[in-house]
């Protein structure tokens, strides 16, 4: 999820854990804490583009990395401020819950997580928009008020659990949604007789409303949309996989890599005699309508052996225009 969501989990987390006791100083350390595990964006200054996306939402999103940190960071606050009535234990149990609880609500987005580092698996219900102002909002307007009431009081409790519970049904709530929408996709899919091996279904950007649809038809993929208030039934564009003509690029372990990356969703295609790789996991952007462009792009260059690659984010134009765009989309076909 986006920073600020994770600022006010991890505070809400804090004063749930500790916030009796050291008052507001839970919301502070619990939102310290729900930023940490995303301090692994710093590898893309370290190092290369494919081993900074492995590395993100690895390691440092783990339950391995939870209980490793929340000793040590409890420790070192419990120096800065000794409280006998917390002790070290006491800040380690808040900066476990402020750092487990941060992958586990990035393993309901799309791209997900490695809660179970070192395990080769990356958890992705793909049931929530990173940027969903429908969970964050409810969510920082009651820790808000919570951290206006006085320390250790029946009220303050109460509005800060009523935030955690807001936002925990929210979630539970898209999980239902998600099943409802991927059902018209299947169905759409039997009516118009095609033929599918795989079918990927995630929300559009910030609402719970619009869903994407990345279905697997053989030699191409079919992407759609569908929104709750359609009245026509759902389109499905068709895009060539064209791995034939890539098949040289393919073999190769950083493309391979990539691949991997992107759970098998992505068409690698030429644009002015440059390869690009288009992750579909993330969906369209569609600006121009006559020439969509697949969010998240990778620019591969040879050099000296080793394949390059570089992100390529297309122009998106004004946030305004863009959110205009998805609003029409949401109000239904």
């Amino acid at each position: 999820m986006d920073s600020l969501t994770q600022v006010v989990l991890g505070a809400a987390v804090g004063e749930a854990v500790l916030g009796k006791k050291v008052g507001n100083r839970a919301m502070l350390w619990g939102a310290i804490a729900g930023t940490i595990p995303d301090l692994d964006t710093i590898a893309r200054y370290l190092t290369d583009t494919i081993t900074a996306t492995e590395m993100h939402r690895g390691f440092s999103h783990s339950i391995v990395f939870s209980i490793l940190m929340a000793p040590l960071l409890g420790w070192l606050v419990h120096q800065i401020k000794k409280r006998d009535d917390v002790g070290w234990q006491g800040w380690a149990k808040l900066f476990f819950w402020g750092l487990f609880t941060h992958p586990l609500l990035d393993a309901f987005t799309t791209w997900g997580t490695q809660l179970f580092w070192p395990f080769d698996l990356r958890l992705a219900f793909n049931n929530i928009s990173v940027i969903d102002p429908l969970y964050t909002l409810p969510f920082l307007v009651c820790l808000i008020i919570a951290a206006f009431k006085k320390r250790g009081t029946l009220s303050r409790k109460r509005i800060n659990n009523l935030g955690i519970y807001l936002s925990t049904g929210y979630l539970i709530l898209t999980l239902v949604v998600k099943w409802v929408a991927h059902t018209k996709v299947t169905n759409a899919l039997e009516q118009q007789q095609v033929a599918y091996s795989e079918i990927s279904t995630r929300p559009g950007f910030g609402n719970a409303i619009l869903w994407n649809a990345n279905v697997d038809a053989g030699d191409a993929y079919l992407i759609g949309d569908y929104s709750f208030f359609d009245s026509k039934p759902i389109t499905f564009t068709s895009y060539p996989k064209k791995r034939e003509a890539s098949k040289e690029l393919t073999s190769r372990d950083e493309v391979q890599r990539l691949i991997k990356i992107s759970e098998g969703w992505y068409i690698l295609e030429k644009e002015d005699n440059q390869w690009i790789y288009n992750d579909l996991r993330f969906g369209l952007i569609t600006i121009d309508p006559a020439h969509p462009k697949f969010i998240f792009r990778y620019t591969l260059e040879d050099k000296e052996g080793v394949i390059t690659a570089t992100e390529d984010r297309p122009e998106v134009g004004s946030i305004g225009t863009v959110m205009s765009t998805l609003w029409e989309r949401i109000k239904g076909n």
